[in-house]
C-alpha cells in the first residue's frame, strides 16, 4: 500500500547490532589490519596455487606478498612509508618472481590511502611512485598490451585523486568551521566587554556621584548622608550582581544567560528601579513607557535597557544636569528610546566614546538606527530606533 499524499516516510535507524554498526564500532587500526591480513591471505593462496610457475621460488614469493600487504595495517598512520615500502615489494614480485593479480588492488588501496591520510606536500609523492610501479608491473607485458598500462595507469591515478580530494575537502570544512569559531569567540568577547562596560561601568559612576554628594552632605544633613550610603550599599550589591552572572557566564563558555541560576539581564520593565537608583544619586528621571514596548522580543527588550542605562550613565558623569527625559514607545513596527537631559550640551570637539560607539554597535546588529547630539532646547540627546520583528 502506497504511502498517504503529503505524508514523509522516514526510514528507521539501523539497529546497534547491524553489521555497518558493528564495523564502525572496531577500531580503525583494527579494521585495517583486518584489511592487510585479508589481502595476504588471497595472495598467499594465489601464490601457492601458482608455486610451480614462480622465479624465485615460493618463500620469496611469500616474503614479497607480506610486503604489499602488510602496510596496509598503518595505511592511516604511516601512509607515505607505507605505500613506499608495498610498491617497492610489489615491483620486486614484478621483475624477478611473477606479477601477481591481487597484489596491485593492494597497491591500490595504499595508494587512496596516501591521497586521503597523508599531508598535502607528501600525497603528491604517490602519482610518481605509482608511475614507476607500474613501469615495473608491466615490464614485459606492455609491449604485448601496450593499451592495459594506460588504462590502468588511470585508474590508479584516479583512485589516488579521489583520496586527495577527499582530504583536502575536509581541510576546508574543518578550516571553514575553526574560522566560524574564532567568529563566534570574538563576537562573544565583544558583547562581554558591552555588557562588562554597560552593567558595570553604570553601576560604579552612580556610585562615584552619591559619595560625592554624601561628602558634600556629611557635615550639614547627616540623615540624608545616610540615605546615600544606603543607596551606596544597594548599587554596589547590583554592580556585584551583575559581575557575578558576567563571570558564571564566562566559566559556561556558553551563551545562555538564565541558566543554572544565572540572574537574567534586565530588560525594559527594569527601568523604573533604574531611575530610582538614579534619583538616589540626585538626578530626576521622568519616565515613560507605553505597553506596546513592553511586549517586545526579549533581544530588543534587553537592548532597549542597555540603551537607556548607557544614555544614563553619560549624563551622571558628563551633562552636569538635574532632569532626564526617556521615552521607550513602539509604533509602526519599530521601538523608539529616546534620552534628552537639560545638561550643559554639546562640548566643544566632542566626540562620541566607547559607551555611545557600544550602543551604536547593539543597535546595528539589530538593524536598527542611532543618532545623538544636541538636544532641545539645549542638553544631550539620544534615540535609537530598532525594527520589530
Amino acid at each position: 500500500m502506497s504511502s498517504p499524499p503529503h505524508t514523509r516516510v522516514i526510514p528507521a535507524a539501523p539497529p546497534p547490532w547491524s553489521p555497518l554498526a558493528v564495523l564502525r564500532a572496531v577500531p580503525a587500526e583494527r579494521r585495517d589490519a583486518a584489511l592487510a591480513g585479508a589481502f595476504l591471505l588471497v595472495m598467499a593462496a594465489e601464490r601457492i596455487g601458482v608455486a610451480h610457475g614462480l622465479r624465485g621460488g615460493l618463500p620469496l614469493a611469500l616474503v614479497l606478498s607480506t610486503g604489499v600487504a602488510a602496510p596496509l595495517a598503518v595505511r592511516r598512520t604511516r601512509p607515505l612509508a607505507g605505500y613506499l615500502v608495498g610498491a617497492a615489494a610489489l615491483s620486486v614480485e614484478s621483475l624477478f618472481v611473477l606479477p601477481s593479480p591481487v597484489s596491485p588492488y593492494a597497491d591500490l588501496v595504499g595508494l587512496y590511502s596516501l591521497g586521503l591520510y597523508a599531508p598535502r606536500r607528501r600525497a603528491w609523492i604517490g602519482p610518481f611512485a605509482a608511475l614507476l610501479g607500474m613501469a615495473a608491473y608491466f615490464a614485459d607485458l606492455g609491449r604485448a598490451y601496450p593499451v592495459i598500462p594506460t588504462g590502468v595507469l588511470f585508474l590508479w591515478l584516479l583512485g589516488w585523486a579521489v583520496g586527495y580530494g577527499t582530504a583536502r575537502r575536509g581541510e576546508q570544512r574543518e578550516a571553514a568551521r575553526l574560522l566560524l569559531h574564532r567568529e563566534v569567540v570574538t563576537e562573544e568577547r565583544a558583547r562581554l566587554a558591552r555588557e562588562l562596560h554597560d552593567s558595570v561601568g553604570h553601576t560604579l559612576n552612580v556610585v562615584l556621584v552619591q559619595a560625592g554628594a554624601a561628602r558634600r552632605l556629611l557635615d550639614r544633613e547627616p540623615e540624608r548622608t545616610r540615605e546615600l550610603l544606603s543607596g551606596m550599599e544597594h548599587t554596589g550589591r547590583e554592580a556585584l550582581d551583575d559581575l557575578d552572572r558576567m563571570l558564571g557566564l564566562l566559566r559556561r563558555g556558553e551563551g545562555d544567560w538564565d541558566a543554572d541560576g544565572a540572574a537574567p539581564q534586565p530588560g525594559i520593565a527594569d527601568l523604573e528601579r533604574l531611575s530610582e537608583r538614579l534619583g538616589r544619586a540626585g538626578l530626576r528621571v521622568r519616565l515613560r513607557i507605553d505597553q506596546a514596548a513592553r511586549r517586545v522580543p526579549r533581544s530588543l527588550d534587553v537592548s532597549a535597557y542597555r540603551i537607556v542605562q548607557e544614555a544614563l550613565t553619560n549624563t551622571v558623569k558628563h551633562a552636569d544636569a538635574r532632569t532626564v527625559g526617556v521615552t521607550v514607545r513602539c509604533t509602526s513596527g519599530r521601538l523608539a528610546v529616546e534620552v534628552c537631559d537639560d545638561g550643559h550640551g554639546v562640548p566643544a570637539g566632542y566626540a562620541p566614546g566607547r559607551g555611545l560607539l557600544g550602543v551604536a554597535e547593539r543597535v546595528s546588529v539589530l538593524g536598527g538606527r542611532v543618532e545623538h547630539g544636541p538636544g532641545e532646547p539645549g542638553g544631550f540627546r539620544l534615540r535609537a530606533e530598532l525594527p520589530v520583528p
